[in-house]
């Protein structure tokens, strides 16, 4: 990897790709005309002191997800099949949120945590051990998160984005190694990346085991729940460092032996692209960069 380039990430939309680099937010997506339509836009948050401290920095990870992601996705949605709208109100993007979270919080938080309370009543070691009782829980959620992946990638049009997850992967590979942007070079690139955002919720739900051991295990049960749904921050930019540190030292033999299953799982959310793919992910790149390119068949949206 080229130690000087820039901390550079993705997401994956619909037919398209969301890239981030340092101060920029960039969405390429394929229309159904073979044309590709870019958005640019300046991210002040970049520039807040406070987010560049370690921990406080997870919390962009989460605004790339929640705020960016789903700014993203409608904006892919809008110009792949002409469906929602360009350009989201902030009611809209309240909506959005609240119902995204929701389904979140109700999948991969509650229900884990009502099954392992019901357990306790089978299991004495859940009553008498609240690591135990918090292993479980996060065990179930990992479970329900990994059937949850297993499930969507059946379908056609998340099988397609899961596509455009792989070119975003080796854009990213082909920059950090310091080769020319190109198809070509793409095309040799893995679409396994250890700074993936798979990786980050699966390090997340490790994390969380521990920081919820620290709730006092006879606490009420609604005590639980809102504890899990307020550290998520904390446990947030904990995982960031935890990702960050395993991808500067990712050529340790035990460094690779602990991000495997993030990669093993990768194999569901991540499928390989053909070159019109890897052509929109790094159009996305290569203006998140500010690189020189061909403007020939791009449309820019402000």
């Amino acid at each position: 990897m080229n130690k000087k380039s820039l901390d550079v990430g993705g997401q994956a939309v619909i037919e398209g790709v969301m890239m981030r680099a340092p101060g920029k937010f960039v969405i390429a997506v394929r229309r159904e005309d073979g044309n590709i339509v870019v958005k640019k836009k300046e991210i002040q948050i970049d520039n807040k002191p406070l987010f560049k401290k370690p921990i406080f920095r997870g919390l962009i990870a989460l605004y790339n997800a929640l705020i960016l992601g789903v700014s993203a996705l409608n904006f892919s949605a809008y110009h792949a099949f002409g469906e929602g709208s360009e350009k989201v109100s902030k009611k809209e993007m309240l909506l959005s949120l609240v119902l995204g979270l929701g389904f979140g919080i109700g999948l991969f938080i509650f229900l884990p945590l009502l099954l392992t309370d019901l357990m306790k009543h089978i299991l004495s070691v859940l009553k008498q051990s609240f690591l135990a009782y918090n292993a479980v829980d996060g065990i179930i959620r990992v479970i329900f998160f990994i059937l949850y992946i297993y499930i969507i990638s059946f379908f056609k049009d998340v099988r397609r984005v899961f596509e455009y997850h792989g070119a975003e992967h080796k854009a990213i590979y082909t920059y950090e190694s310091g080769k020319d942007l190109t198809v070509e070079n793409a095309k040799n690139m893995s679409r396994f990346h250890p700074r993936c955002g798979t990786s980050f919720l699966l390090i997340v739900m490790i994390v969380s085991i521990l920081i919820f051991s620290l709730i006092p295990k006879d606490a009420h049960f609604v005590i639980k729940l809102l504890s899990r749904i307020v550290f998520i921050p904390l446990i947030a930019g904990l995982s960031y460092e935890i990702l960050k540190l395993s991808d500067k030292y990712n050529h340790s033999s035990l460094v690779q032996i602990l991000i495997k299953p993030g990669l093993w799982l990768q194999k569901l959310t991540t499928k390989e692209p053909d070159e019109s793919q890897l052509e929109v992910a790094l159009v996305s790149l290569k203006l998140a960069l500010d690189k020189d390119m061909d403007n020939e068949g791009l449309i820019y949206v402000s």
